[in-house]
């Protein structure tokens, strides 16, 4: 596929944060992006089951407030929090761990509309190994699958695999953990650290060795 991956990275707006969640040290990654359509298409699009398979993953469960989802192959959780065309929350539970997700959609101030995710997690090993590349890369590959649906409504999914392998996917792969990395240093990582995690989460991402310092 053709993808103006500098364009894809540059669209993400990306921070990271320390913080306490429950009385013990957390971490938080925010991503932002902005699409051309309404926040009411917008909303409809990350919050109704029919189409969220469409972008991300095929979802089951109740889908309201209170209610249990599931992705396939991933997490599944209960939705804390619903308030639309604008915020919803949702624990995120993978493979014994809990997570927390808030997503808000606005209008753009040029027009279109923006999501804001926020990925809470508590400080952890995997963290120290990969830094917010681990989680945010994930993410941004989401949304970059939300901004094809978006603009292209009718053309088939993404195949995430097949991108991750491509010569663009990994480009974007890389450029994207290593925008965390810079992320991670401002919100007063170690830069070597971070940098070499950095390189760990695009090596996992591609399936290639980290590239050399």
């Amino acid at each position: 596929m053709s993808l103006d991956v500098e364009g894809h990275l540059a669209a993400v707006k990306r921070s990271v944060q320390s913080l306490e969640r429950d009385g013990r040290p957390a971490c938080s990654i925010t991503l932002g992006r902005g699409f051309p359509t309404t926040r009411e298409d917008l909303w409809d699009a990350v919050t109704n089951g029919n189409r969220i398979p469409r972008w991300f993953l095929p979802i089951t469960g109740e889908l309201e407030l209170g209610g249990r989802y599931q992705l396939e192959g991933n997490a599944g959780g209960v939705i804390t929090g619903c308030e639309p065309p604008s915020r919803f929350a949702v624990t995120w539970e993978f493979a014994g761990d809990a997570s927390w997700v808030e997503v808000r959609c606005t209008e753009g101030a040029d027009g279109g509309a923006q999501v804001e995710l926020a990925h809470t997690m508590l400080h952890s090993p995997h963290w120290d190994e990969y830094g917010p590349g681990a989680t945010g890369v994930g993410w941004e590959l989401g949304l970059l699958g939300l901004a094809h649906h978006l603009t292209e409504p009718d053309a088939p999914k993404l195949d995430g695999e097949a991108f991750a392998t491509s010569p663009e996917g990994k480009a974007l792969i890389r450029g994207s953990a290593e925008a965390w990395g810079e992320a991670g240093i401002a919100a007063g990582e170690d830069p070597a650290a971070a940098r070499t995690a950095a390189r760990r989460t695009a090596a996992f991402y591609t399936g290639e060795p980290p590239e050399p310092v």
